[in-house]
């Protein structure tokens, strides 16, 4: 059991989540981040490394993993506790402070701040015969890299965001790319989707509309799969060396919806200050419910600095919640 007690606890470790111990490094705070993956980055890591984001301020155009080791960098510098692949268990009151009950430790916070995105990502899979079989030998739903794909034959899955941008992706990369979906209809970006045309009628991919995996073959390794068009019924089999499959993620609070917090859905309910209901805890990013709320990055940045910001309010009332202009504070000209 960890039974040092740190000032503010956050729990998520990707943009949002980062920002905020930032801020509260910048305030004085002992702080620790607690996240369920291996490392830190959130979404931008793990789910779309080389996917270029366009929507930050200052920053005209940077992959995802670049911009998440910004982040860390900037996370980073006022030296946080980190606590990666752990499990958020309970919430409860100790004293003057909270106890974390997780999977391999307890965590002391006075205060803490829920950063997670929408919460635990479960993959939306295929129900079909060979798809849990061969997950991870060549079935995948996230791609870290996609040189692992250079000269293969991909056959692509989905018709949002994420199917789409790594379809445009890997079509110059690829041996051979084939990208199903089971309606003419995408959940996409409308340049996304003019792009992937524009591909598809230069021979650059195979596209298959009103199309959808019945069944995936190999015994070790993916070797291929068979498709069926939605309407003739009419099957047909490809002979692949991976299946992608972007079909979303079920967005699941896991245990937090135990705590006693006020929820909208997956959501937590704050106020302007980003409270919750329970004093003490504040929410930022995704996971956050409010009138007006987006999902931005760029708006998880300003409500992880006004969490953390009233949360040393809240643990020192003589401290000030605005915390002053970067360029005019001692502790970076200390730095």
């Amino acid at each position: 059991m960890d039974d040092s007690v740190r000032d503010i606890t956050i729990l998520g470790g990707g943009p949002t989540g980062l920002f905020g111990a930032f801020y509260a490094g910048l305030r004085g705070l002992s702080t620790r981040i607690i996240d369920s993956l291996p490392e830190l980055g959130g979404q931008l890591t793990a789910l779309y490394p080389e996917k270029y984001i366009y929507d930050v301020g200052g920053i005209p155009k940077i992959l995802a993993k670049d911009l998440a080791r910004e982040m860390v960098a900037q996370g980073m510098q006022f030296d946080p506790e980190v606590v990666l692949d752990e499990e958020i268990g309970t919430l409860d009151r100790d004293g003057e402070a909270f106890r974390l009950v997780c999977r391999k430790g307890e965590y002391l916070s006075r205060t803490v701040v829920v950063a997670g995105g929408k919460g635990a990502f479960e993959p939306r899979h295929l129900t079909c015969p060979g798809y849990q079989e061969l997950m991870g030998r060549g079935v995948v739903y996230a791609v870290k890299d996609p040189e692992e794909y250079r000269d293969k034959r991909v056959l692509i899955v989905g018709g949002g965001d994420s199917a789409l941008d790594w379809a445009l992706i890997l079509k110059d990369v690829a041996a051979q790319l084939t990208m199903v979906h089971r309606r003419d209809g995408f959940r996409a970006h409308e340049t996304s989707v003019d792009q992937l045309h524009a591909a598809s009628e230069a021979g650059e991919l195979d596209l298959r509309t009103f199309h959808e995996v019945i069944e995936v073959h190999g015994t070790d390794h993916v070797d291929g799969a068979t498709i069926c068009d939605t309407r003739s019924k009419k099957a047909q089999r490809l002979e692949v060396d991976a299946l992608l499959c972007f079909l979303g993620f079920k967005p699941d609070l896991g245990s937090i919806k135990s705590w006693g917090l006020e929820l909208d859905k997956n959501r937590i309910v704050v106020n302007q200050l980003m409270e919750t209901n329970i004093p003490g805890v504040y929410a930022a990013g995704d996971i956050v419910s409010y009138e007006g709320k987006l999902d931005l990055i760029a708006t998880g940045y300003a409500e992880a600095a006004i969490a953390v910001n009233n949360a040393v309010h809240r643990m020192n009332p003589k401290a000030r919640v605005e915390p002053g202009h970067s360029t005019n504070l001692a502790i970076f000209k200390d730095k």
